[in-house]
Order: structure tokens, then sequence, then C-alpha cells
């Protein structure tokens, strides 16, 4: 009876054990098969994530980081390896001429002669020695940069004396440079954001983009006026011409004799004079009464401590002596 008991039992584990190794099997077959089990519901499909609308910052950071070329194809620094040097030239002169007005009007000419142009011009009025009205006038004229030299020739041509000359420059290269860097990649920067704007499906996101859009376009347009102020100020030299009659800087004389290096003399003494007399307050009040004060506080005190010494001793000396009187 145990032998057939121990062999029913060991009958009854091995199918049990058989069937459990099927089931277990069946899931395992159809994760591998890489499908739901046969009769499960389908998944839900994952919904699609929308990519955030960038900003114009990003754009503009984007294209400077990726080289915006230009509307040909050249690179941003292979365009500007051949960019000539600009340079602002400024002149500024005083002449003094007989007829200022007659000479103001030459001057005018001459810019429009040489394809400039008139900046400003200004006639005043100003005062001669003999105490007659002169007129006194400044105008302020563009030539071609090539041609400067030529110019302030011209101008300086008839004049009784030429008092001071002035020509300078100043290299804007690097500045002109930098504005088309930064010109280009605004422009790429926009052409990006119009791609995003048409395929936005959002209306807040085309909104955002339009108003970034309008932000870039704004300063493609700033850009583009400060570039053209470069180029015409590298184009065109300003000079600047002072025009003083003649009459105002001749000398008075009577009978030959000449005043002014008189009174010239006399005034550079009253100066002189004025200067030393406060060069001395100067020095008192910052020096000597300072040096007064600080060696007088202490004496004084010595004073009075000394007279304090003395009266003590006298009234010391006088309560001795009356007794015996």
């Amino acid at each position: 009876m145990k032998r057939l008991f121990l062999i029913i039992s060991i009958l009854l584990s091995s199918i049990l054990s058989g069937c459990g190794v099927e089931t277990a099997s069946a899931p395992r077959a159809q994760s591998f098969a890489g499908g739901a089990p046969v009769g499960a519901p389908a998944a839900p499909a994952a919904p699609a994530l929308e990519a955030p609308v960038p900003s114009s910052n990003d754009v503009l950071k984007s294209a400077e980081a990726n080289g915006a070329t230009t509307g040909n194809g050249v690179g941003v620094d292979a365009s500007h390896a051949n960019t000539q040097r600009l340079v602002v030239q400024t002149a500024e002169l005083t002449i003094v001429v007989k007829d200022v007005k007659t000479h103001v009007g030459q001057i005018e000419q001459l810019a429009q002669t040489m394809g400039g142009d008139l900046v400003s011009e200004n006639i005043g009025q100003t005062y001669a020695p003999d105490g007659t009205a002169q007129p006194d006038g400044q105008i302020v004229i563009r030539v071609p940069s090539g041609q400067l030299g030529f110019a302030l020739d011209q101008i300086k041509k008839d004049t009784v004396d030429v008092q001071n000359e002035t020509r300078t420059g100043v290299d804007i290269t690097n500045q002109y440079v930098d504005l088309q860097s930064r010109l280009t990649a605004k422009e790429a920067a926009a052409d990006q954001l119009t791609k995003i704007m048409q395929n936005a499906t959002k209306t807040q996101d085309v909104l955002d983009v339009y108003e970034q859009l309008q932000q870039v376009d704004s300063d493609i347009e700033v850009l583009k006026g400060q570039i053209k102020y470069d180029q015409e100020a590298a184009q065109l030299s300003s000079i600047t011409v002072h025009v003083i009659a003649e009459k105002t800087i001749q000398p008075i004389q009577v009978g030959g004799w000449t005043p002014q290096g008189t009174a010239r003399d006399a005034i550079q003494k009253l100066v002189n004079f004025w200067q030393w007399f406060l060069d001395v307050l100067i020095k008192f009040f910052l020096l000597f009464l300072p040096a007064l004060i600080t060696l007088a506080i202490p004496l004084f005190l010595l004073f009075l401590i000394l007279r304090w010494l003395f009266r003590l001793v006298s009234r010391r000396k006088s309560k001795v002596e009356a007794p015996k009187q």
C-alpha cells in the first residue's frame, strides 16, 4: 500500500509541475513576440509632444553659432576679411578775409561743385577795435574724402591769414564690421522666426513669434541706419570754417602810435598783481593763520597757568605777612 501511495503521489506531482511550466511559459512567449496577449485590449497611443516656441534671443544665438551666411553664400568672416578701412576725416580752420559774406558764399559754392553739400551756415556780427560792426561767419560743409586736401587749399586761397588749421581722422572699421555682423545675424534670425511662424499651429504661438519678429525687424532697421551713416561719414569729410573779418584784428593807430601794446602790458601787469595778491591770501588763510592759531592756543594756556600760579603765590605771601603787621 505504501508503494502504491508513493507511486500515485509521484504521478500527481509530475502532472502538476507540467501544467505549471506551460502556464508560465505562455505569457513569456507573448512578451518576446513584442505584442500584447491575445484578447487583451490595445494600449492607447501616447500623445505627441509639441515643441515650445523658441524666443528671438535663442534664435539669434543659434544663427550666430551656426555662422550665418550672406545672401550670396559667403560667410560673415569671409566677407569682412576683404572690407576696406573706413576713416572719418574732419577738418577745422579759422581764416581772416576782407569780405566775410563773399568768402562764405564761395565756400558753399565749392562744396556743391565738388559733389558735397552744405551742413550749416551762420553769419553773425562782431565789432572792430574802432567800434564799427563787422560780419562774422561760420560755415560747415562736406566734401568727398579723397578731395579733402584740395578743398582746404581752395578755402585758404585769397585769404588774409590762416589763424588755425586742424585735421583729424578716426578709424571706424571695427565698428562698421561689427554692425555688419550683427545685421547678418539679425536677418538670419528673422528668416528662422518667419519659418517658425508659418509652421505654428496655435494662434498664441503665432502671435508670440510675430511679436518677436517685429522686434527683430526694428533692430534690423536701426542697424541699417547706423551702417549707412558710417558709410556716408567715411565717404564725405566735414570741414568747419570760422571766417573773421580783417578789420576786427587790425590794431588802432593814433599818429603812428599803437596803444594796444601799452594796454596789453598794463593788463598783463594787472593780472600778475592780482595773481600775486590771491596767492598771498591763499597762503595766509591756509598756512600762516592755522599756524598762528596752533601756536597761540598752547601759549595762551601757558599764560593762564602762569597767571594762576602767580596769583596763588601772591595770596599766600599776603596771608603770611598780615600777622606780622
